[in-house]
């Protein structure tokens, strides 16, 4: 039960939207509107009211938090994590530090096939365990939205299992939770040599399985070389569509691979990674309701290009930001830091890495009506910093522990 909240002598509030709009695209990517010496009240879940102390009017019968000048943020929203699996991969980091590829590693039975291995061998009471830690962490760090997949298990069983541990967290987190079925990670080790039939199976038995349970709200596929075809994509996102969940599609980490055009054509709401980018995917999504989400994190672990973000905002495109946080490529959901990513590799000032990781994360997940932005009617997710010196500051001192109080879905979770 979330009791009526106001927060007092708020520095700055950061990330103010009172337009209605579902994302930030193009120049506009560069503003954040904001107010100073400011206060904020909540009403139950949602945020009702906000404005400058000097108007502030004395209310009863609700928690005050003295913001004592820190900043107030609009909670982190993080579209693309894979944070269910079993274990750590710090072998395979030794095996990159000692120059062996993502794709190498991945032939001597490494990767994907690794973690799913791990997965079947691992109950579903310590999946969940193991995952509300990764929960608590992120939590910890300002995200309030959170998209999950599957993708460990690889087979009907397991894929339910990673599933219904991410209903769980649904339930017990304070933080809310978006679950995306991807069968479609690799293929399965019992269809070893026969990709299509093993197509056949996430569509025929698998997903009608997820969307009997409930279990999903969208549809991944990782459409990239040495994966899953176009055309399998197309097979794959077509199927879950009649069940109704919407696509999200991993596209171009190692490749120029047609995952973004098949993406588009398919109104999915997002595609993601984007490392390899040419004029023609920019074109494509141009006009389009996809959102080009960029996982820097990866990239950084990997230390392979990153995506052209700058091309991509300066055609006027709108760009999330995600974690990415998984054991392989990116051990981290530290939004904090992939805004700095951002900046310092991508060249997104403070003001566009913010948006991306907030108001356009939210809307690939199809939840910037209600995330991503201090506005009055959405959820009140946000925290509260120490007293910053500048929005730059932020992806500046990235590792600097900076947030004092957290919010979520209107109650004080940090205090």
């Amino acid at each position: 039960m979330s009791m009526n909240l106001l927060v007092k002598n708020i520095g700055k509030i950061v990330g103010i939207d009172e337009s209605g709009r579902v994302s930030v695209a193009g120049k506009d990517m560069g503003d954040v509107a904001m107010l100073e010496n400011a206060w904020l009240r909540t009403d139950g879940e949602r945020i009702s009211d906000y404005g400058t102390m000097e108007n502030l009017t004395p209310a009863d019968g609700c928690e005050v938090i003295d913001a004592e000048d820190g900043w107030l943020f609009p909670s982190f929203c993080d579209s693309h994590t894979h944070i269910v699996y079993a274990g750590s991969r710090e072998q395979e980091f030794l095996d990159k530090i000692n120059g062996l590829s993502y794709e190498e590693i991945a032939k001597r039975g490494g990767g994907i096939l690794n973690s799913a291995d791990r997965l079947h061998d691992t109950s579903e009471e310590e999946l969940y365990r193991q995952a509300m830690e990764r929960i608590d962490e992120i939590v910890s760090m300002g995200t309030g939205l959170v998209e999950i997949k599957s993708g460990y298990g690889l087979t009907i069983e397991d894929e339910l299992k990673i599933l219904r541990v991410i209903r769980r967290i649904k339930e017990n987190a304070p933080l809310e939770v978006r679950a995306t079925f991807l069968g479609a990670h690799a293929v399965g080790r019992a269809y070893k040599g026969r990709q299509g039939e093993y197509v056949e199976h996430v569509c025929n038995d698998m997903i009608p399985a997820v969307a009997k349970e409930g279990l999903a709200d969208f549809v991944d596929v990782f459409c990239d070389r040495g994966f899953f075809t176009v055309e399998e994509t197309a097979k794959i996102i077509e199927t879950g569509a009649k069940y109704g969940l919407r696509a999200k599609i991993h596209a171009n980490e190692l490749a120029i691979s047609g995952g973004v055009e098949v993406g588009v054509e398919h109104k999915a709401l997002s595609v993601d990674h984007l490392e390899s980018m040419g004029d023609e995917q920019i074109d494509a999504l141009k006009g389009s309701d996809t959102m080009p989400t960029m996982l820097p994190g990866c990239a950084f672990f990997l230390g392979i290009g990153y995506p052209p973000a700058r091309r991509m905002i300066d055609a006027g495109l709108a760009v999330a930001l995600a974690s990415d946080y998984n054991p392989g490529t990116a051990p981290s959901g530290n939004m904090r830091f992939v805004m700095s990513l951002a900046s310092i590799k991508m060249k997104m000032t403070p003001a566009e890495a913010l948006n991306a990781a907030t108001m356009n994360s939210a809307c690939a997940m199809g939840e910037s009506k209600n995330y991503g932005s201090i506005t009055r009617g959405k959820v009140a997710n946000f925290y509260i910093t120490k007293p910053l010196p500048s929005l730059a500051y932020m992806p500046y001192a990235h590792q600097t522990p900076i947030i004092r109080e957290i919010v979520l879905k209107g109650k004080h979770i940090k205090k």
